[in-house]
């Protein structure tokens, strides 16, 4: 019997579900995977989720160095420094914020950068970590990849890495740069080297490089139907 003054207790039926848990998981030197991360992580929002940011920190002591800092200082060296450790598929030290190990999600975004046509080290290195599959273990999972050209291996790589770890794979979408294979090549490393876009660079004409606005609305197009696909679609009108 409840007492004079007391509201009856709710039937756990009736209390309110807790929103969905999407943790965006990413690493980013230049900040161009966090950009359509972010933009996804909007939506997300909007339909009134819980969104856990966890970016990884590269501190692999041979890397760590050239990459703690932006621009590069040695843009050719330090660029095509990474090419042995991309190609024998390394892994290195990295550090990750606490939400990768005390949050319990229902989808994990990982943002993937392309480093030399596959994988980057320091995503990489999470994916086949111990700490990976405790967070992908059972979970759905969907691959943003941000490349100048080359994006198949890596969202293969990535898909197939988390996938050993227990994740199950949605969806994945890829962004690259406009221009040749040779212009957006000096176009990035141009950005790379002096943190600004330049039309011009060793007497070629540049394409733009990085993220536009135009790719970044095809990310919350793209984040909208995975939701639709891991939560069920919104009602008409809300």
């Amino acid at each position: 019997m409840n007492r004079p003054g007391t509201q009856p207790a709710q039937p756990d039926q009736e209390r309110p579900a807790a929103p969905p848990r999407v943790l965006m998981l990413y690493y980013s030197y230049t900040g161009q995977a966090k950009r359509v991360l972010d933009a996804a992580a909007a939506v997300f929002r909007e339909r009134g989720y819980d969104v856990t940011e966890a970016p990884i920190e590269f501190t692999e002591p041979r890397y760590a160095e050239r990459f703690s800092r932006f621009p590069m200082r040695k843009v050719w060296p330090e660029f095509l420094g990474m090419l042995p450790a991309q190609t024998l598929q390394r892994t290195g030290d990295i550090k990750t914020p606490d939400a990768v190990r005390t949050g319990d999600y229902d989808l994990i975004c990982i943002g993937s950068p392309t480093w030399w046509d596959t994988v980057s080290m320091p995503l990489r290195s999470f994916l086949k970590s111990h700490e990976a599959r405790p967070v992908l273990d059972g979970k759905r999972f969907a691959v943003f990849v941000v490349c100048r050209r080359k994006w198949r291996k890596n969202l293969a790589g990535v898909r197939k890495l988390a996938e050993a770890k227990g994740g199950r794979y949605v969806d994945g979408i890829h962004f690259t740069y406009p221009g040749g294979q040779l212009p957006s090549m000096l176009s990035l490393t141009s950005y790379l080297g002096s943190g600004e876009y330049k039309e011009r660079y060793l007497g070629v004409k540049l394409p733009p490089t990085n993220i536009s606005d135009h790719q970044l609305e095809e990310s919350r197009r793209f984040a909208a139907r995975v939701a639709d696909k891991v939560f069920g679609k919104r009602p008409q009108g809300k």
